[in-house]
C-alpha cells in the first residue's frame, strides 16, 4: 500500500509533535479506503485501560478525512462542519488497532466520509461519519507555508 503524507505539527500525523499520536495511514486503492494501524498509550486514557472517547473522534475524523486523499491529491483536504460518533464499545489502551477510512460521497466543495476504529481481531468500537467542506481562504492561506512539510516521512 502507498504510505499517505505527514505534516509536523498536527496532533494525529505530527512527525515533530512530542506529545501526539505519529499516526501513518495508508492508501488502499483496491479497497478504495486508507488504513493506519495506531496502539494510543495509557495516558490518553479516559478511564485506565481505555482510550478517551475525544481521541477516539480525533482518530475517526483525521481517518475519515484524510480518505479524500486517496488518489494523492493534497489540494483536497476539506475541514469538517459535521462529525457524528458512534461509541460501541470502550476502545483499549495498549493494543494495536487499526483504522479505516473511506469516501461516501464527493463533489468540488462538500464531502461526506466516514471512518471506523477496529481491533486487532476486526470487531469495531466506534465509527463515524462527517460533513466536510472547501476551508475559507484565509485557512489556506495559513496552510500555504506549511506545504513544504506535507511529505512522505519514514516511519
Amino acid at each position: 500500500m502507498e504510505k499517505q503524507p505527514n505534516s509536523r505539527t498536527c496532533f494525529l500525523c505530527g512527525r515533530q509533535n512530542d506529545v501526539g499520536l505519529r499516526v501513518s495511514w495508508y492508501n488502499d486503492h483496491d479497497a478504495r479506503q486508507i488504513r493506519a494501524t495506531v496502539t494510543v498509550p495509557d495516558h490518553f486514557n479516559g478511564y485506565p485501560g481505555v482510550v478517551h472517547g475525544g481521541i477516539v473522534a480525533a482518530l475517526i475524523d483525521e481517518t475519515a478525512g484524510r480518505a479524500l486523499l486517496l488518489d494523492g491529491d493534497i489540494e483536497r483536504l476539506m475541514v469538517t462542519l459535521k462529525l457524528e460518533i458512534r461509541y460501541r464499545r470502550p476502545t483499549p489502551t495498549g493494543q494495536p488497532l487499526t483504522v479505516v477510512g473511506w469516501v461516501v460521497q464527493q463533489s468540488a466543495s462538500r464531502a461526506k466520509v466516514a471512518a471506523e476504529v477496529r481491533l486487532a481481531d476486526g470487531i469495531v468500537t466506534a465509527d463515524g461519519e462527517a460533513v466536510l467542506v472547501r476551508p475559507p481562504q484565509v485557512f489556506l492561506d495559513r496552510w500555504e507555508p506549511e506545504k513544504q512539510y506535507w511529505r512522505v516521512y519514514d516511519d
